[in-house]
């Protein structure tokens, strides 16, 4: 059987974990292929909110192995933590659960120096979570981080003061200290924690369920635009965000994956630092603010809002190679009587381009709309997609002309039944 993907195609926070909920009933394996804490991907069914950070968004439905893949970065603590919230509303994760011995450790020195490095930049910050993500990837690539199989090892403790010493020359360099004393008891603490679950060589795993004929989706984290090589750089997070990160933070070869669900929201938003073309810094952009609740859920820090960018889209559609797309939070638009499409991008000698260029000259360029009239209509009362209002059936029908791929769902609220699936 195939891998198929899901990614999001903006800027992160799409709503990909409800997708995965909604998805997850029909595939054997969830397997999360890149990111840390600083994702948040939030599920609401029974009237029950859930946002998971590390954890595989399957880990709700009993029959589903949960895989936390080689390219996830993994802070013990959180992970103990969020753990035990599952815990706490009945949910039986033990049996299910596999972590890859070649994922890698956010220590509690990585958190610290991403703080540094932010309080360095100044002005110029990137809009870091400070949660440890980048320099745990810079040691990563630098060959001298401590990965999860570390743990086993009777010199694990060695290594780590190793990396904590390592971490404070850094640190001196700034004139600063790493100041992490307080966060190392509870670190050892989840670190044994941490020991007693299912760690694993994963790669073996997938694709040993592969040849079993099992079903498997590889979740993503984040979005494309904030992809390391391709999104807007440097504004962007550390790892591979795309379809290709699937291969190289999962263990699985390119010939397995088969559809690749590209998640959008019917506008668009963004946290942190960086260029936005269509962000909105008016009373329309804290409305949709407001009816979207865009705040941060792994940092509760407030998005900036904007609407759809096309451009970006095909970009991001470009990349992954998109069979389908879901269209999440339609139903935020739903005050709107005009809704606005971002069809190009005009360069300040006024040529017009519907390519998205380096974020060097994306910072200058301006957005050109096309308006297209609003459904002012609850969507959130909606069960039937034949009963989608036409106004809304126009926008997706643009959407899907203009980007050249099916609109496959259209979320119309927070709730894993608010989902229309339109074929």
């Amino acid at each position: 059987m195939p891998v198929d993907v899901l990614v999001g195609l903006q800027w992160g926070d799409e709503g990909k974990g409800k997708i995965v909920d909604v998805l997850a009933p029909t595939y054997d394996v969830v397997a999360r292929f890149q990111g840390g804490p600083n994702a948040g991907h939030t599920l609401t069914f029974d009237g029950i909110k859930h946002v998971l950070h590390q954890v595989p968004s399957g880990i709700f439905h009993p029959h589903i192995l949960n895989v936390v893949g080689n390219g996830v970065v993994l802070d013990p603590f959180v992970f103990r933590q969020e753990l035990q919230k599952l815990t706490d509303r009945g949910i039986d994760w033990a049996a299910n659960l596999y972590i890859s011995k070649k994922a890698q450790l956010i220590l509690p020195s990585h958190r610290a120096l991403d703080r540094i490095n932010e309080e360095v930049r100044g002005s110029g910050k990137i809009g870091s979570t400070l949660k440890g993500i980048g320099p745990t990837y810079q040691d990563k690539i630098g060959r001298t981080g401590l990965r999860v199989g570390d743990i086993l090892l009777p010199d694990f403790n060695q290594r780590y003061q190793e990396a904590v010493a390592r971490h404070a020359t850094l640190a001196a360099f700034h004139n600063q200290k790493l100041e992490i004393e307080e966060l190392e008891a509870d670190f050892f603490s989840a670190i044994e924690f941490l020991r007693t679950l299912q760690l694993t060589d994963t790669e073996y795993l997938l694709n040993d369920l592969l040849k079993q004929g099992k079903k498997i989706l590889a979740e993503g984290a984040q979005g494309s635009l904030l992809d390391i090589d391709f999104g807007t750089y440097p504004y962007v997070t550390s790892s591979s965000t795309i379809v290709a990160g699937a291969c190289t933070g999962l263990g699985i070869a390119p010939k397995h994956i088969d559809r690749v669900y590209g998640i959008s929201k019917a506008y668009c938003t963004r946290v942190g630092s960086g260029p936005f073309p269509t962000e909105l810094h008016d009373e329309v952009g804290e409305q949709i603010r407001q009816a979207g609740r865009e705040f941060g859920s792994t940092t509760g820090r407030p998005r900036r809002c904007g609407w759809i960018d096309l451009p970006a889209l095909r970009y991001s559609i470009m990349l992954n190679g998109v069979t389908e797309i879901h269209l999440m939070k339609a139903d935020v638009l739903d005050e709107f009587d005009e809704i606005y499409v971002c069809t190009h991008y005009e360069y300040p000698n006024g040529q017009r381009t519907d390519h998205l260029p380096d974020h060097g000259d994306l910072q200058t360029m301006k957005p050109v709309y096309k308006s297209m009239p609003g459904w002012k209509t609850e969507l959130q009362q909606l069960t039937d997609p034949h009963a989608l209002p036409a106004e809304l059936n126009a926008y997706v029908q643009f959407l899907e002309q203009y980007l050249d791929v099916p609109i496959s769902i259209v979320s119309v609220g927070p709730d894993r039944i608010s989902t229309l699936h339109l074929n």
